[in-house]
């Protein structure tokens, strides 16, 4: 696409507003819509057209980015509330939504029989890389496609194409595997350190820059250290990300023991601690409520 394309995007909260700002900012023309109409609404001042329909703000739309909680969320925006039947041809949808690889492989192919392109494309970054631009995004589709929208993604992060269609999906899994197995590392790296009379804000700083370093490191680390767990990413959404992989590790016929432990530990997070709003950095308060101090 040599001029710049007019985008949709559907799904305006904790990451999709940013995003749109930041498409705004780098002068696309951006019809925004969401469930909840007043977070469409808030990016008025900042130039958005603010759509009342899925179909309405997808209509005009040459690329439309998706950014919902969940599989289902966009099995339904896409193919029951009208915006596939309202995309015109050669119109490119960007899911960047994390959703299982075999959902996204089912969208891109319901789409091509519509004459409409599809690229898997979720993120990694939180809502910092979302307002700052320096998203990592994995990318599943074809060359050509990806080649097209290439410009699209600039303004987000640093884009890269990581094989067909529900490979970016995949790419995602490996990432959130990391991510939840690593804050678990990193909880009970500081715990022992606590329990054992050591200032963990200082252990933090100590092992930086060693084999230890780390982004979970440097900033769930110091959510921890702090006790601040104001929610970037929620624990719900690990846990929703880690039973994906689990599900996506039996079709695979793999055992993925470490996951699966992460995986048990945030429930109890959720479940017994009632901590299922919290950022995924809290699952410290699991292990530390699982290892009461000694009298």
């Amino acid at each position: 696409m040599t001029a710049k394309p007019h985008l949709a995007v559907l799904g305006t909260g904790l990451m999709g507003a940013p995003m749109a700002r930041r498409l705004l900012g780098g002068g696309f023309a951006v019809t925004v819509w969401n469930r909840s109409p007043e977070k469409a609404q808030a990016l008025a001042p900042d130039g958005a057209r603010i759509a009342t329909s899925v179909a309405e703000a997808v209509r005009e739309a040459d690329v439309v980015i998706t950014m919902l909680d969940n599989g289902a969320v966009v099995t339904d925006v896409l193919f029951a509330q009208g915006a596939a039947e309202a995309l015109k041809d050669g119109a490119v949808v960007i899911d960047m939504s994390s959703i299982p690889p075999s959902t996204a492989r089912d969208h891109a192919h319901r789409l091509e029989t519509l004459g409409v392109d599809h690229l898997d494309a979720p993120v990694s970054g939180g809502t910092v890389g979302a307002a700052q631009g320096t998203l990592a995004i994995m990318a599943g589709g074809s060359e050509a496609v990806f080649q097209r929208v290439k410009a699209v993604f600039a303004p987000l992060g640093r884009a890269l194409l990581v094989g067909p269609s529900g490979s970016g999906q995949l790419a995602k899994l490996a990432n959130q595997a990391i991510v939840g197995i690593t804050i678990g590392a990193v909880a009970e790296a500081l715990l022992l350190a606590e329990r054992g009379g050591a200032d963990p804000g200082a252990v933090r700083e100590a092992i930086r820059g060693g084999f230890a370093e780390s982004r979970i490191l440097d900033l769930h680390g110091l959510r921890m250290v702090e006790r601040e767990f104001t929610p970037g990413g929620k624990v719900t959404t690990q846990i929703k990300d880690l039973e994906t992989i689990l599900a996506t590790a039996d079709e695979l016929g793999l055992d993925l023991p470490l996951s699966r432990d992460v995986h048990r530990r945030y429930i109890e997070l959720r479940d017994t601690l009632g901590g299922g709003d919290l950022d995924h950095a809290a699952l410290f308060l699991q292990l530390e409520a699982a290892s009461p101090k000694r009298n």
